[in-house]
């Protein structure tokens, strides 16, 4: 875990939580824009960072498992979670974990870029595909720089962690649709994201008794990495607005539709 500018008594600690294939590295930029009172700690999944020399973990609720190993001499003060596509399924995931084990929940939820979870991951099977189909891929997707793809060797080196990575957000367990508790809970998302529709997002709202709403930046699946500022000053007004009690759900939006294949990212 990360924590790019350690705080000595923060006003809140926020875990963010990385995208399929992803680490920390991504979301520096994020973190230095986001309130000096907070402390931001980056987490990072088996396979990299401080987890490097681990094994990646293809299995949902052993990586919800180990991640929350990693946080939990870290939950003694207010605290809130932010996850950006995979990691919003993360903490999706570690939120009922938590809950389960009888621990303080979060202040707050922050997912982005990822639809309501499937138990079947939309039928997607991009875990399956052959190497250089799956590099193909990849680059038609964004996320992972081009060096990366063009690069045998580095692609030698991703290629697990993210086939590991996919496998996890396609074989979520069964748990997937379980109602998160009473957590304010806000919703993130690029405008012009062709993975992942409005519609796809607001769906969380069927999920939260505590639903703050849905926020869309201009931008595409990674809008935080084309925009850090603006997306960490929506994340500092929403968290705001949890740790000051303005939970209003407001209306439930209706008539969400099956995500399609590239949805389900």
């Amino acid at each position: 875990m990360s924590r790019p500018r350690p705080v000595a008594e923060p006003r809140l600690r926020l875990f963010v939580f990385h995208h399929a294939g992803g680490s920390h590295h991504t979301y520096r930029p994020l973190a230095r824009a986001l309130p000096a009172d907070w402390e931001v700690c980056l987490v990072d999944a088996p396979g990299r960072g401080r987890l490097g020399h681990e094994k990646p973990l293809e299995d949902p609720a052993a990586l919800v498992a180990r991640i929350l190993d990693e946080l939990l001499l870290w939950l003694d003060r207010p605290y809130a979670f932010f996850g950006h596509s995979m990691g919003a399924l993360l903490a999706h995931g570690l939120t009922l974990r938590i809950r389960d084990a009888g621990l303080p929940l979060p202040r707050w939820l922050g997912m982005s870029a990822r639809g309501v979870p499937r138990p079947d991951g939309g039928g997607v099977r991009r875990h399956l595909l052959p190497s250089a189909e799956l590099r193909r891929t990849v680059g038609l997707l964004g996320g992972t720089p081009d060096a990366v793809l063009g690069d045998d060797v580095l692609w030698a080196l991703v290629e697990p962690v993210l086939r590991a990575d996919l496998k996890v957000t396609e074989t979520w367990g069964p748990a997937a649709r379980e109602p998160v508790p009473p957590v304010p809970l806000s919703v993130l998302g690029g405008r012009d994201d062709p993975l992942v529709s409005p519609d796809r997002l607001a769906a969380w709202a069927g999920l939260s008794p505590a639903f703050l709403g849905l926020r869309l930046l201009p931008g595409h699946h990674f809008y935080l990495s084309e925009r850090p500022q603006e997306t960490a000053a929506v994340i500092a007004a929403e968290a705001r607005r949890a740790l000051a009690g303005a939970a209003d759900a407001g209306p439930r939006p209706s008539g969400a539709r099956e995500p399609t294949a590239l949805e389900a990212w």
